[in-house]
């Protein structure tokens, strides 16, 4: 087994200001995003202008500030918001739930794509391939916060985290940021290089993204106020993503339906 590193969850001291690590994740998150944003909208054809990122990022921060938090209270802790309803302002004390912080993403991107006489799904297949290296420099940062630790396991790399007894358990944190950071990353940005039917890579971003929480659900401790809901297996988290899975299916059948009848159309107009 392996000893957390106990890395210090504040990066700079300043006195009066610190800084900590998770803060500094979210700014390399809105970072990467920007920037893989401007190249994208650079592309031939894009429909995107690189100064529109920027615009679209600030929108995006916020959906994922304010949708984090209220998703955590309703979906995780509803019962200590009853019981302190200032609960919800207490960010300070952690907890922000990522399917939150998507509900809180298509509001925004709603209400950009309103803003600009945009489609919904032209933003949201623009902003889908933005999000896995901000998800997973998040992840990094719940590691270094010691915190969202895994299952009790066997296996040579578990580690005893400071605040989660002398089991080993799985640094399930770091196989979010590999797996719904990284992979899942790559996934978007080589499938989204290509001319995609609209919605197509919005749905391919769900079925990504809810087919990877579901599996590393089996390795990531439940939150101890839910425990497994039901089958000593299932999480929140599981069910949550569940319909991810269905509606990514769901999209990319209709975009795929939906080009094809029209290069049918097309080709038949081409004939008369």
């Amino acid at each position: 087994m392996i000893m957390f590193p106990n890395i210090d969850p504040v990066a700079l001291d300043l006195g009066p200001v610190k800084i900590h690590w998770y803060g500094i994740m979210y700014l390399v998150a809105f970072t990467s995003g920007w920037y893989l944003g401007r190249v994208r909208a650079k592309r031939p054809n894009s429909g995107w202008h690189p100064d529109e990122v920027g615009d679209i990022l600030f929108y995006i921060a916020l959906g994922v500030i304010l949708g984090g938090r209220f998703g955590y209270v309703l979906f995780y802790n509803f019962s200590q918001f009853l019981a302190d309803p200032l609960f919800l302002f207490k960010i300070w004390e952690g907890g922000m739930s990522f399917h939150g912080g998507l509900i809180g993403v298509i509001l925004a991107m709603w209400l950009f794509g309103r803003k600009t006489n945009r489609s919904f799904f032209t933003v949201s297949d623009f902003i889908a391939p933005l999000i896995p290296l901000g998800y997973g420099a998040g992840r990094i940062g719940n590691f270094i916060g010691g915190e969202l630790w895994g299952r009790v396991t066997d296996v040579p790399w578990g580690m005893v985290f400071p605040r989660a007894g002398l089991e080993p358990r799985h640094p399930s944190q770091l196989y979010q940021a590999f797996l719904g950071g990284i992979v899942i990353f790559v996934i978007l940005w080589f499938y989204s290089r290509k001319p995609r039917p609209t919605m197509a890579i919005s749905g391919m971003f769900l079925l990504c993204f809810g087919t990877y929480r579901i599996f590393v659900e089996f390795f990531r401790q439940p939150d101890a106020h839910l425990g497994y809901i039901a089958f000593g297996w299932l999480t929140q988290g599981q069910i949550l993503s569940a319909p991810m899975v269905v509606l990514g299916l769901v999209l990319l059948w209709w975009a795929y339906k939906k080009n094809n009848t029209q290069t049918e159309s097309n080709n038949s107009l081409k004939k008369t």
